[in-house]
């Protein structure tokens, strides 16, 4: 099973911390679907010093989400330590996750995210103190590399086991990738196998079985899974009970995939107030939309939905027609 630091998870299926993502609306309809963790999206050490509004709105969790576990970044240590003291004292995640994984330049242009995978030295350096100064377990999320000439993944592993960090959770692409081309589950085995403290992996987690593969084939201690969930928290259920039993669970109904994604709205419009919820579930509503036929047309009208109940009634009355076509296939 699962365990970082004193915190055990129920399994070892992982929500990766997706920007723009993986706030509490996302997370707490996700963890319903079993994830044994959930990880938030990165949270700006600079904003939680300043105590910026927005920043500390991202810092809220539900109760019910837990085990949480809280992504901060920065590039200098001083700012880092500051905002990790504050995440250990003021919040109720379980886990403080570093960032060095982050691909964007914005974010590397700070000497943040994934800019840390060219110096292993920095990587001990930082994670060292911030771990001299909070009781809450901290793991850092990283990527294999910076580019193909510069894959430390072992050395920076290792910094951070050395440094204190509880877990490694390894996305098996480099910061050039971005997210294309194939991840390297090669890489992801070979740090597990220089390390005595879990290590989760990430990257091309697309079904049930691709978990029991990483699993299998690299000793992982838990899979992560990232784009294969949006829209599609069934993944995460599929995946457990896959793990747990063989069992491979059929796909939801379009009525069971409008359903939650209404209930994952209706979260998001307490969160924020019902105009920024509704711009912002529309790239999710378009995830939702997926993989049911004939969706096209609705996800452009998706588009142009102002308030809930614009976009309600448009999905809602989409599922009653493609719940008929899928009666009449199957009458057929």
């Amino acid at each position: 099973m699962l365990k970082i630091g004193n915190i055990e998870m129920k399994n070892p299926v992982v929500l990766a911390p997706m920007a723009g993502v993986c706030n509490s609306a996302f997370r707490l309809t996700v963890k319903e679907f079993g994830a044994g963790l959930v990880c938030a999206e990165m949270v700006s050490d600079k904003g939680i010093i300043l105590q910026n509004e927005r920043t500390m709105n991202m810092l809220y969790i539900d109760e019910r989400e837990k085990p949480l576990s809280l992504q901060i970044f920065g590039g200098e240590k001083e700012s880092l330590v500051k905002a990790a003291s504050f995440v250990d004292k003021n919040t109720n995640a379980d886990i403080i996750d570093i960032n060095m994984g982050c691909p964007v330049p914005k974010i590397t242009k700070c000497d943040a995210g994934a800019k840390w995978l060219l110096d292993p030295d920095k990587i001990y350096e930082m994670v060292a103190a911030v771990t001299d100064v909070v009781s809450k377990p901290v793991t850092v999320k990283m990527r294999m590399g910076w580019d193909e000439d510069h894959i430390y993944a072992v050395d920076n592993a290792r910094a951070v086991e050395r440094a204190g960090g509880q877990a490694v959770a390894l996305h098996g692409r480099t910061r050039v990738q971005m997210y294309e081309g194939q991840a390297n589950w090669d890489i992801i085995k070979e740090v597990k196998e220089s390390v005595n403290i879990p290590v989760i992996g990430n990257g091309d987690v697309q079904t049930p079985q691709d978990a029991k593969r990483m699993l299998d084939e690299t000793g992982v201690d838990g899979v992560m899974i990232g784009r294969a969930a949006l829209g599609n928290p069934w993944m995460i259920y599929r995946t457990v009970r896959y793990l747990e039993t063989g069992e491979s669970m059929g796909e939801p109904t379009a009525k069971e995939k409008i359903n939650v994604c209404l209930l994952h709205l209706d979260r998001l419009i307490a969160l924020k107030n019902e105009n920024i919820a509704v711009r912002e579930m529309r790239k999710h509503a378009a995830w939702y939309l997926k993989g049911i036929r004939g969706n096209a047309h609705v996800r452009k009208q998706v588009n142009a939905c102002e308030t809930r109940d614009e976009l309600a009634t448009l999905l809602t009355n989409f599922a009653e027609e493609a719940t008929e076509k899928e009666a009449s296939t199957q009458a057929g």
